[in-house]
């Protein structure tokens, strides 16, 4: 609520436990909900819902609040199966209410930046988009919550995957700079989901997607990196490439034989957008229906065979920084390398003979 405390107040908190001391949900005169039903029979008045929930339960509080006349910011990914994404988008048109989803990096003025390069062929023809993303979590970060690390729990989907979750923002970025946003905007789409960690989810995968202009992306991510590093876009042409580092609205110009060419941009927040859109009809930057081209890749990810133990052999564990004696993360033997690879040549772990792969 900061970026928007001049537009909007907060009237209400809904969480199964109580808002911890100090915080602004614990502010006085805000009252506090253990559950959406009671808040609803309170009968208070809300205009808008920003849900943040486990996974599996985006789909149906989602649909209760725009069945309630409340629009909503909804955290990625926006469903967990995409026959899920397209009952939300019926109910929000049936209702006339505002569902935006949280990919923040699609609120970032970087991305017209980028685009306006590509047509004024700074870097040529493009040839594909790559996307790399390397992290670090450490193995409590699978037992944050009991759905993470599932790929379904008490028999509906959560698909709590590196691609889908974590690093999602890396797939619907490289997905929007590729003008694919329904589903009909992708033709083909193909998975490699591998895992380092005890868990049922993948946690080092890449995609190698087609577009219907032809455009290839492809996206290699990874939870079992020696480090922590910003994830990125690159759009490859024929003369250089134009590199969008979304965390940091940041857009690098690279081309042969000169020092890349570096700008930051703005980023509009995206509640504050969905306020804008309410309040003087500004179009909505990221709406759930633009999110049917993520969600086809969920779908992939979902129902594609379960993700392949990555040999012990090729895993080191090491401590994890400031997380505790304890705790440890797996290093998985020359991934940085390989998610590099995959980003550049456009194609999956498989072609581009990661070790583990």
């Amino acid at each position: 609520m900061g970026n928007v405390q001049n537009q909007a107040r907060l009237v209400a908190v809904v969480d199964p436990h109580p808002p911890e001391r100090g915080s602004a949900a614990a502010s006085a005169g805000v009252p506090w909900f253990a559950d959406l039903e009671a808040l609803l029979a309170s009968e208070l008045v809300v205009d808008v819902a920003v849900l943040c929930t486990p996974l599996p339960t985006h789909a149906p509080l989602t649909t209760t609040l725009l069945r309630a006349g409340i629009d909503v910011l909804l955290e990625k990914p926006p469903t967990t199966t995409l026959a899920e994404f397209t009952g939300l988008c019926t109910t929000e048109t049936e209702t006339g209410r505002l569902c935006q989803v949280g990919f923040q990096s699609l609120g970032s003025a970087a991305l017209a930046a980028v685009e306006a390069l590509v047509a004024d062929g700074a870097i040529g023809e493009v040839r594909h988009i790559g996307a790399a993303g390397t992290w670090v979590r450490p193995t409590s970060y699978w037992r944050r919550a009991r759905w993470a690390g599932r790929r379904a729990l008490d028999g509906r989907p959560v698909v709590d995957g590196v691609c889908t979750n974590p690093l999602a923002h890396a797939v619907a970025t490289a997905l929007r700079l590729a003008g694919a946003r329904r589903v009909e905007d992708l033709t083909n789409t193909e998975v490699e989901l591998f895992r380092a960690n005890d868990i049922e989810a993948d946690d080092t995968s890449s995609l190698v997607l087609t577009s219907r202009t032809g455009l290839r992306i492809a996206a290699a991510l990874t939870l079992c990196a020696p480090v922590s590093t910003d994830p990125w876009v690159a759009l490859y042409g024929t003369s250089g490439l134009v590199r969008l580092h979304y965390t940091r609205d940041e857009v690098s110009l690279e081309l042969a034989g000169r020092a890349p060419v570096v700008s930051r941009y703005d980023r509009t927040d995206l509640l504050a957008n969905l306020l804008a859109a309410r309040q003087r009809g500004e179009a909505l930057l990221n709406p759930l229906a633009d999110n049917g081209a993520f969600m086809a890749v969920l779908e992939a990810v979902r129902v594609a065979p379960d993700p392949t133990p990555i040999d012990p052999a090729l895993i080191s564990w090491q401590p994890a920084v400031g997380a505790g004696a304890v705790d440890v993360h797996p290093v998985v033997s020359g991934v940085t390398e390989a998610v590099h690879r995959v980003a550049s040549t456009g194609t999956g772990f498989r072609a581009v003979k990661a070790p583990w792969a």
